[in-house]
């Protein structure tokens, strides 16, 4: 089994993405790029690089549906068509090219986000999600935990890593300990656990940072040699990794814990507080940040909640 690493550009802040052709049959990608003419003819030139075509592509795998990991999945159905997608369930509100919008802005108002912020977040997103085409409940099937992916030369285990997204995955191949494990392990970037709803019932948050945790955890069990992230180089280092980010997140709980004011603050505060120069799309992304480490505080017992007219605003414990 030949794991090979096609590196495609994207439109976003986070910089190019890397795709993963699996050289072994069923001839498999893993990931695909947004759907960008410059990451459409990159994708194609690597994929020949390899000595394929994207019509030889037989399984179509999605570490999670954020636009720069999933964008290109339709287009490439489309020209394989002996092919299918495999994503995990988790992942249908981005599958259909759309974001459960009133299950969302029910979170961002509990955070206590102001409904003016609350639209231009939402006109930002239709923005991006211009970057991938939607796939219809007929052209993807459901990635199971612990499921294998069989090859001719060996398999993959699907891991369940949620964090990044309620249904991040990850694939390890444990005959050598090679993991491709999409935004839930970046050698230079700290993963950020991302604002929504929990997939069992959408009218809560999703514990993103505990769950996420949790994976890094599950994912230490395999003693990792290498692991290919969705940025950046490979990562063949991972106990020094998982050690840093634990230390990352503690830093930023204590962080979190001295903005909090006796009388208490909504997340949406807290975030300003603490990335005071973010603007425009980040602004999204520093409340992710903030609301996790806010729900992890919570749970530890280090801060309490008081709903003040629907919005949950946190005091110290």
């Amino acid at each position: 089994m030949r794991i090979h690493q096609i590196t495609l550009p994207t439109p976003f802040d986070v910089g190019p993405v890397n795709v993963y052709l699996v050289l072994d049959e069923p001839l498999t990608l893993i990931d695909t790029g947004p759907k960008t003419p410059e990451a459409l003819d990159a994708l194609r030139d690597g994929l020949r690089r390899a000595g394929v075509r994207p019509l030889d592509l037989q399984r179509i795998v999605l570490t999670h549906t954020h636009e720069d990991h999933c964008g290109l999945a339709r287009t490439l159905l489309n020209e394989a068509r002996e092919a299918e997608v495999f994503v995990h369930g988790w992942e249908t509100g981005h599958l259909a090219s759309r974001l459960a919008y009133e299950e969302y802005r029910a979170l961002l108002a509990r955070a206590g986000v102001p409904n003016g912020v609350i639209e231009a977040m939402r006109k930002l997103y239709d923005g991006v999600r211009r970057y991938a085409d939607g796939l219809e409940p007929d052209q993807w099937r459901e990635l199971r935990d612990e499921e294998e992916l069989e090859f001719a030369s060996g398999t993959l285990r699907v891991v369940h890593t949620p964090g990044h997204t309620p249904g991040s995955c990850s694939f390890v191949r444990e005959a050598d300990r090679t993991v491709i494990a999409g935004d839930c392990v970046l050698k230079r970037i700290t993963p950020n656990p991302i604002l929504a709803p929990d997939p069992l019932n959408p009218r809560r948050r999703f514990r993103s940072l505990e769950e996420y945790l949790v994976s890094l955890a599950r994912l230490r069990n395999f003693a990792p040699t290498l692991v290919y992230g969705g940025h950046g180089e490979p990562v063949n280092d991972f106990e020094e990794l998982f050690t840093r980010y634990l230390r990352q997140v503690r830093e930023r709980q204590a962080e979190v814990l001295r903005l909090v004011p006796k009388a208490g603050a909504t997340a949406w505060e807290l975030s300003a507080l603490l990335f005071p120069e973010v603007d425009n799309v980040h602004r999204f992304l520093a409340l992710s940040e903030t609301v996790a480490h806010l729900d992890l505080a919570t749970t530890e017992g280090k801060l309490r909640i008081e709903q003040r007219e629907g919005e949950e605003v946190y005091m110290p414990s």
